[in-house]
């Protein structure tokens, strides 16, 4: 093994790898070029300036003026993306690390991201990407073509849209993803699952997995701690879910915030109730940033309690992150009660599934497993 594989290695088992851009089959750029102007997608004239059509904010902009998500810019009377081909954060990780535990298992999956996000979470542990601007950040030119490419240069199986919010990058997203299916690679959105009904659904068509945050099943909570309401959440998870895209959900604990038990058993009984009884449920420990330092980590008994409630309420696969040697990381059979996969941090120890099925008692465990 060559000593630069073998360190991506170790890194990719701690957790991943930051590519340098002279790296990459791409190159620095540095800052936003006109190249990295395209006209925006979903886009609508109205009497009071330029409406963006992506998400439930529906900024209406003026001549000059940047969107809430600060990638979107009105040149000329038409609304444009800031961010398309130039990425400020370029990685290797373990698909694991998104979360996604039912997909594609110890693959390597391309990350990347520009700056921007639709949201203002207090909480938010990638600020310094997902609220400025692509004019305020380091970028690498990485055009739809350049990120493909170096999937396949890193031997990855997929690409990921991820750490800020891929929703504010959606025509990056849709022409790398539809670029990728024509190589065969995987795509995977990590998102906040803020976006309204028709786009989503055209994105449906390119997008193989994701996770999405619910960060709390409370709307006035919701409103304080993201900038966000909660129903837009609600209906994405959805319709991902009835169009057939693997699907994963994330709930950071955050103390004083979202750590009230009976809105999480709440929630729990609205996933059960909405069928998601299948789909893999993250809880997260949450950890002091950006504008909560003040607020201790959440307490492990509070993460446990979570835990045991979504098991009462039905939900089969269940796990716990950001608390290490927990066995609630490792996925178990919901029919025979064996281990089947067996995690220590992002790295999978053994895994007993075998053609999408538990090796000792043949269920059927649903995920994504090739």
């Amino acid at each position: 093994m060559k000593k630069r594989e073998f360190i991506k290695n170790c890194l990719l088992a701690a957790g991943g790898m930051s590519i340098s851009p002279d790296l990459l089959s791409g190159r620095y750029s540095g800052q936003v070029r006109n190249k990295n102007y395209r006209l925006a997608m979903y886009q609508e004239e109205s009497a009071k300036g330029v409406m963006c059509r992506i998400c439930p904010n529906e900024c209406v902009l003026k001549e000059g003026e940047l969107s809430d998500c600060r990638n979107r810019i009105v040149k000329n009377g038409k609304l444009y993306t800031m961010a398309y081909g130039n990425p400020c954060a370029v990685n290797l990780d373990p698909v694991e690390k998104k979360p996604l535990y039912h997909f594609m298992p110890s693959t390597t999956t391309f990350s990347i991201a520009t700056a921007g996000c639709n949201l203002a979470c207090l909480n938010c542990q990638n600020w310094t990407i997902s609220q400025k601007s692509p004019e305020e950040t380091r970028n690498t030119e990485l055009m739809p073509d350049d990120v493909v490419g170096n999937t396949l240069k890193y031997k990855c199986k997929s690409i990921s849209y991820t750490y800020s919010e891929p929703i504010t990058f959606y025509e990056y997203v849709f022409d790398t993803s539809t670029l990728a299916r024509q190589s065969e690679l995987k795509n995977i959105l990590v998102s906040n699952g803020y976006i309204n009904e028709e786009p989503l659904l055209q994105l449906c068509t390119v997008i193989d997995a994701a996770n999405i945050d619910l960060k709390s099943f409370n709307d006035k909570t919701y409103l304080k701690l993201t900038g966000g309401k909660l129903e837009p959440i609600l209906q994405t998870l959805k319709t991902i879910k009835k169009q057939n895209v693997w699907l994963e959900i994330t709930n950071l604990i955050i103390p004083e915030w979202t750590d009230k038990m009976d809105e999480i058993r709440e929630m729990c009984k609205w996933l059960y109730a909405n069928g998601f009884s299948d789909t893999p449920l993250h809880f997260s420990r949450f950890h002091p940033m950006y504008k909560l330092e003040q607020l201790p980590p959440t307490p492990v008994s509070t993460i446990n309690k979570a835990w045991e409630i979504a098991r009462e309420e039905g939900i089969k696969y269940v796990y716990i992150g950001n608390v290490p040697g927990t066995h609630a990381s490792d996925t178990w059979c919901d029919k025979c009660g064996k281990k089947i996969i067996e995690r220590v941090g992002y790295r999978i120890v053994s895994n007993n599934i075998e053609n999408g099925r538990c090796k000792f008692c043949n269920a059927v465990i649903p995920g994504v497993w090739e």
